[in-house]
């Protein structure tokens, strides 16, 4: 008598460890490149956002910059998928009036200077698809030493008198992007 009440007990126990792996959900380790966002004005306390980058941060582990950024190549300016920009409303950026929306961030390093692009192609995997026909905007600015070096590529923007600027940030390296009101 035992073992048949015994039976229907073990058998119920086994179909709910073979139902609990079965529905058990791998998942990924968690990403080197951890994700952030920059926003101006960058104060918790101030809602009306006017800019908004969301981006991977990589590190740069003993490598350089231009190993991991390469000088005259089309970098997704970040890790993993191209950095986005939102503009909530428009800027004027270089020479060319961006209206607000949202648009890839691409940079081109270079020793001495950087050009930094708003591209109209959003929800990109790196640079691999990236379509020059599609930018928006492109302005070219000067490279500056960093106070002290970043081992995460990092992004922070400052208020100025005509608007914003938007300072990236890794290594040695330091571009400033001006966003002018209109």
């Amino acid at each position: 008598m035992k073992k048949r009440t015994l039976l229907p007990t073990l058998l119920f126990v086994f179909v709910m460890l073979i139902t609990f792996n079965v529905n058990a959900q791998d998942f990924p380790d968690l990403d080197k490149s951890s994700m952030d966002a920059a926003t101006y004005p960058g104060s918790y306390k101030i809602s009306n956002k006017q800019i908004k980058v969301i981006y991977s941060r990589p590190l740069l582990k003993g490598r350089t910059v231009s190993k991991l950024a390469p000088n005259d190549e089309v970098w997704r300016t970040g890790a993993n998928e191209a950095a986005e920009i939102t503009l909530y409303k428009s800027f004027k950026i270089g020479d060319k009036k961006v209206k607000a929306g949202t648009y890839s961030l691409f940079t081109i390093p270079g020793e001495k200077e950087w050009t930094v692009i708003l591209n109209s192609d959003i929800n990109v995997w790196g640079a691999y698809t990236y379509n020059p026909k599609n930018d928006v905007a492109r302005i070219k600015v000067p490279v500056k030493s960093a106070k002290l070096p970043l081992e995460a590529f990092s992004i922070v923007f400052e208020e100025s008198k005509t608007g914003a600027i938007m300072h990236l940030g890794w290594g040695e390296v330091v571009i400033s992007v001006p966003f002018e009101n209109n």
